[in-house]
């Protein structure tokens, strides 16, 4: 197998990196800094590191501040109380205003440990992508962290950042270079087209190998950038492979699939199926006991994508 690397692991070399760079960076947590591993830049610039506490609405209005007199803050929490809790100030203070400020929201969807609902995040892409201005990403693993950061850093603009705790495998390819936007193929396929991020990719990929046995090809396509979406691609997939698929880590309502059906349905109408959490708060668990839960097993997402092909 090939290296496996956790995504939240690299966020504070690469944050170190970019702050290296830019004395104008400056970081800030909510009391979580030791899970997130922003510790590192906290430890090579403590000037320049903000602790605000459990205190996520306060920590999006210190940075909204910070931003107004040119420094470009990043800001990280648990992804849930970015959004839900935190959502009045991040509408206001920081997309209201346009204002450079990057939200890193640690531990997204259903995998939280064993934190429970209360910690899950299945609205925060359903509130970021509804919020004017903000862009969403979702990295497919710790090598394209690192490419979407050192992006951050360049952009100007509100952007929410959804950061996986989860070892993966790398599947962004050599040489390459996040572009908001834009997708990547992981998986060529002319029957149908499966489009997924993050934690459910190798879950995707491996429902592909078990659809291959039933002798349907499946293209794969990592959308990372939740907002935009690329819509180049998927209208490509909707006029080659005629039907689509989404997996989300996310409430079915306001996650991918819906970005991928609003495109669609004013564009080129074809059939498209969401597989997700479907509209109702998670549970505590593991990683596997949450996928068994919610039907986001290999196996899951191949035998409902079985079904939606036979139901015509």
């Amino acid at each position: 197998m090939s290296e496996m690397l956790v995504p939240r692991n690299v966020l504070g070399n690469v944050l170190v990196e970019i702050g290296n760079a830019d004395p104008n960076i400056v970081v800030l947590d909510a009391d979580f800094y030791t899970c997130t591993i922003t510790q590192e830049f906290k430890e090579k610039f403590p000037d320049r590191f903000i602790e605000v506490g459990i205190a996520e609405q306060n920590m999006m209005g210190v940075a909204a501040g910070l931003a107004t007199v040119g420094l470009r803050p990043f800001a990280s929490a648990i992804a849930a109380f970015c959004s839900r809790r935190a959502c009045d100030q991040v509408t206001t203070s920081i997309a209201l205003q346009n204002l450079n400020v990057k939200i890193l929201g640690a531990y997204p969807g259903l995998f939280v440990g064993k934190n429970g609902a209360s910690h899950q995040s299945l609205e925060d892409i359903a509130i970021m992508r509804a919020i004017p201005r903000m862009s969403v990403i979702q990295p497919a693993d710790a090598w394209e962290l690192i490419e979407v950061i050192r992006f951050a850093a360049r952009h100007i603009g509100p952007m929410y950042i959804r950061i996986s705790r989860e070892p993966s495998q790398r599947y962004i390819p050599d040489n390459y270079t996040f572009k908001l936007g834009k997708s990547s193929l992981l998986r060529k396929g002319s029957d149908l087209t499966i489009i997924t991020y993050g934690e459910l990719i190798p879950d995707t990929l491996e429902a592909a190998d078990l659809l291959e046995n039933e002798g349907l090809h499946s293209r794969v396509i990592n959308m990372s950038s939740l907002k935009p979406i690329d819509n180049q691609a998927v209208l490509k997939a909707a006029t080659e492979t005629g039907c689509i698929v989404t997996v989300d880590n996310h409430n079915i309502i306001g996650g991918l699939g819906s970005a991928v059906a609003e495109y669609i349905c004013e564009n080129h109408p074809t059939r498209v199926k969401r597989i997700g959490v479907r509209d109702v708060f998670g549970r505590s668990g593991s990683n596997d006991e949450m996928k068994k839960k919610f039907g986001l097993r290999a196996e899951d997402i191949k035998d409902q994508i079985l079904d939606f092909l036979s139901n015509k």
